[in-house]
């Protein structure tokens, strides 16, 4: 399973490093112009999700000020409301119209790119112009995997493999570089 996981990151940066830093920049970018970074998936993608906006928040490798990043998977009361009275399909999708604007960018997380409620979100998100950025998985056809979540957004990470696990230690070494990087364009060492 290691040797699999590492095949699995190494082709992923084979194939992806430029676009991992192209969407550092677009985050960095917005936030400097005073959006933020919303961040949404399910199941383990959620507990990602969250991660990766704890990073931004609070920090990922220094004291420095705080970052506007906001996880749309941690609201209870909102998640349930929308679920029961609308669909679980636009649990994401209400919240964006919410509280996102243009000039800020949503990262989609999902290993198959084709959940419903992600895709819908996606969709609010261009409705709205707001950046869209998909970290997904090879898995769920669209041709070179992403699903359809791929063929939507501005920037698509596509993780070349199908197994749920490998693509998530990818994602979360990505989200970290993410990080790591926004860290440093906007808080850069002195």
């Amino acid at each position: 399973m290691a040797a699999e996981g590492e095949t699995a990151r190494r082709l992923f940066f084979e194939e992806s490093t430029e676009a991992v830093a192209i969407a550092a920049e677009l985050i960095a970018t917005a936030m400097r112009g005073g959006g933020k970074l919303l961040v949404f998936g399910n199941g383990g993608s959620a507990a990602d999700a969250q991660h990766i906006a704890a990073e931004l928040a609070f920090r990922m490798g220094r004291e420095r000020a705080a970052l506007p990043a906001l996880a749309l998977t941690t609201d209870s009361s909102v998640l349930t409301s929308i679920s029961n009275d609308r669909s679980f399909d636009y649990v994401f999708a209400r919240q964006l119209e919410a509280l996102g604007r243009k000039g800020d960018v949503a990262l989609a997380i999902s290993t198959s790119g084709n959940s419903a409620n992600v895709i819908e979100a996606v969709k609010q998100a261009q409705r709205m112009e707001i950046a869209t950025i998909g970290l997904l998985g090879g898995g769920g056809g669209g041709g070179g995997g992403g699903g359809a979540v791929a063929g939507l957004v501005d920037l698509a990470l596509i993780v070349p493999h199908e197994e749920t696990p490998r693509i998530q230690e990818v994602h979360i070494t990505v989200g970290h570089i993410i990080c790591q990087l926004v860290e440093d364009e906007l808080f850069p060492e002195t």
